[in-house]
């Protein structure tokens, strides 16, 4: 399977099956209700997991939560209450909205609170190596003393501004490793350095080393996490001497008006309100209609459209099979999901399939991405009965008849459909 690599900027090609496949993505940061835009990197990962165990591999999906950060005390600050309790329920709302999308859990999802030994050891590693350094309680990786910083990004060291001001750092383009506690921060570990709280890049280093090793296959996130925080982390762990993330994948984001869906922004749609308004289907078949490494325009239209496509695919039963015109195959299917995860081709095959009433291929690849063919149900025996006179009634070249058992039929909320093995009875729309 091939695979764009933002490391490479090109498509390389995964080991083959069974592998491992060791996974680990950048989850969400937990101080409110997460945003529709957070739920693509969850639908697009898990979707891939899927696929290649539908290949055949052997796949381990980390998607960490961030519960301890700058923003978390700020919002907690806000409203007054305590930033472990804000965390833990807004971690409770991620796990019931992402719930809610159908699609199973990631396979670990490790807090950056219960991996702070783990992390306070990485950064130790850091220190000695003279990659690191402490100031004022603070600890700071130092960017100029690693030449290959800036090779997953682009960035250039001499075009680079600090990415947190600190009179502390002796460079600006340094970034936090840990932080000194601060007095309206109300959490704290012990530490070499002294009470303080792990900087955001630091914990994913360490959590995807506590469950994955100190290698992986695939790193995943939003693009928008390509620098610094990705560009950062792949450093602090090739720093301590880890090889890391072989291949780097990246989604794009969903946008409003040409303008990234992002909480900072304050531009935001909670996935809860998207789920309670369109449902998951809707979300899932939004998602799957844009290539994951593009932009995805988030307007009520697209839902709307998105919605609709839910049901052809849900009410697919009613479609007769044809045996008459080309219909794409499994191989042409798999030969998309196998070329850097093209969905937008895949979904074209699946209505493709719908049309040709190709309901085995078509039930086997939605599952691939959580979705399904309802089931037409057994019609009552009076149905039945009714459309076995039909069929009686043709066999006797009795239209007439056959006419008035159909209206009858329809009356009682069902609908015939003439098929070479005789009769299929589906409810009426």
């Amino acid at each position: 399977m091939l695979l764009y690599n933002s490391l490479a900027r090109r498509k390389e090609e995964l080991p083959p099956p069974p592998g491992p496949i060791r996974m680990y993505v950048c989850g969400p940061t937990v101080y409110q209700r997460i945003h529709v835009g957070n739920a693509r990197p969850y639908v697009v990962f898990l979707w891939l997991k899927r696929w290649l165990e539908e290949q055949g591999y052997d796949v381990t999906l980390v998607e960490n939560v961030t519960d301890v950060n700058d923003k978390i005390y700020a919002a907690a600050e806000k409203l007054g209450i305590g930033s472990a309790e804000l965390a833990a329920e807004a971690t409770r709302w991620y796990f019931e909205d992402t719930d809610a999308l159908g699609l199973e859990r990631p396979d670990h999802e490790p807090l950056a609170s219960e991996t702070i030994p783990e992390i306070v050891a990485l950064i130790e590693e850091l220190v000695e190596r003279g990659l690191a350094y402490e100031s004022g309680g603070d600890v700071y990786f130092r960017v100029a003393r690693y030449p290959d910083y800036g090779v997953l990004s682009g960035a250039k060291l001499e075009d680079m501004v600090a990415q947190e001001p600190s009179d502390l750092k002796e460079d600006q383009r340094d970034f936090a490793l840990w932080k000194a506690t601060k007095p309206h921060e109300d959490t704290s570990w012990e530490s070499p350095w002294g009470l303080g709280r792990p900087g955001w890049h630091i914990e994913c280093s360490a959590m995807a080393e506590k469950i994955l090793g100190p290698e992986l296959e695939i790193h995943g996130g939003g693009i928008d996490l390509r620098f610094p925080h990705h560009e950062n982390e792949l450093a602090q762990s090739r720093g301590a001497g880890r090889e890391f993330a072989h291949l780097w994948a990246h989604n794009g984001m969903l946008e409003l008006a040409e303008e990234k869906m992002s909480k900072s922004l304050g531009n935001i749609v909670s996935l809860r309100d998207v789920l309670d308004e369109y449902g998951p289907e809707a979300i899932l078949l939004l998602f799957l209609g844009a290539h994951y490494r593009s932009p995805v325009e988030y307007s009520d239209e697209a839902m709307e459209a998105a919605r609709r496509q839910a049901e052809d695919f849900r009410t697919a039963f009613r479609v007769v099979e044809r045996s008459e015109g080309e219909v794409p195959s499994w191989a042409d299917f798999a030969a998309a999901l196998e070329d850097d995860f093209n969905t937008p081709l895949a979904l074209s095959i699946l209505h493709a399939w719908r049309s040709a009433g190709e309901r085995e291929s078509l039930e086997r690849g939605l599952a691939v991405f959580g979705l399904g063919v309802a089931e037409a149900g057994e019609a009552p025996e009076e149905v039945v009965r009714l459309a076995e006179e039909r069929q009686t009634a043709r066999a006797g070249r009795d239209f007439g008849r056959a006419d008035e058992l159909r209206q009858q039929i329809e009356g009682l909320g069902w609908e015939v459909q003439d098929v070479s093995e005789g009769y299929r009875l589906i409810p009426s729309a």
